[in-house]
């Protein structure tokens, strides 16, 4: 396979390139930014991208959403997603633009050399290779997102207004509503996103969480 590596970390990227090399492999580039992603793989038309998620200049989610793009550019590339971290908004997206030749698999979870050129030549071939823990973190993030749409608007007002740290009181001033109505309001946001009352969690804490995952 002819094959394009993105990796920020200068060790991991050499050691990955050696991998590949010595089992017969053709590692086309080996960068360490998503600019320099989408040229390598412009210039070397490789069969798979092997991409991290967290790389420059914010180290956040540049890689992934690097990865999206070039399946639109490139619909034919395999791309392996290859991280310590998983993205569920990001990786969710990768997949709904085409789930043929897709992978996403986590370095520590990773435990056999075999394992990973296996999923490399069979993402080049087209098919779907996922962590088992990457498909459990994304059905959980769309049970959520799905929990979110049925609340009411009003509901949902009172939830962005519970974001910006407003206690129900302002909340009350804000919308001009009763402090029971917003109690009433925040105790149905509470059920209908499956957050029970509990004494090792804080039911505000999380419901804000689920708002700003979405």
């Amino acid at each position: 396979m002819r094959i394009v590596i993105a990796e920020d970390a200068a060790v991991i990227r050499d050691g990955l390139s050696l991998l590949l090399t010595t089992r017969g492999h053709q590692v086309a580039a080996a960068v360490g930014d998503a600019t320099a992603l989408s040229g390598a793989v412009a210039e070397h038309r490789p069969d798979v991208a092997i991409v991290d998620i967290r790389m420059p200049p914010t180290h956040t989610d540049e890689g992934l959403r690097a990865a999206i793009q070039l399946r639109r550019d490139h619909p034919e590339l395999g791309v392996l997603v290859f991280s310590q971290h998983i993205e569920t908004r990001y990786a969710a997206q990768l997949l709904a633009e085409g789930s043929h030749g897709v992978g996403y698999l986590l370095k520590d979870r990773v435990g056999e050399v075999g394992d990973f050129l296996d999923a490399l030549t069979r993402i080049a071939a087209g098919e779907t290779v996922l962590d088992p823990e990457v498909v459990t973190q994304i059905m959980g993030a769309s049970r959520r997102t799905e929990a979110l749409h049925t609340l009411t608007d009003r509901e949902r007002v009172v939830l962005a207004m519970m974001a910006e740290g407003r206690s129900n009181a302002a909340i009350a001033a804000g919308l001009f509503l009763s402090y029971g109505s917003v109690e009433k309001h925040v105790t149905q946001i509470f059920a209908k996103l499956g957050l029970a009352s509990s004494p090792s969690d804080h039911r505000r804490v999380l419901a804000v969480l689920r708002y700003l995952e979405s």
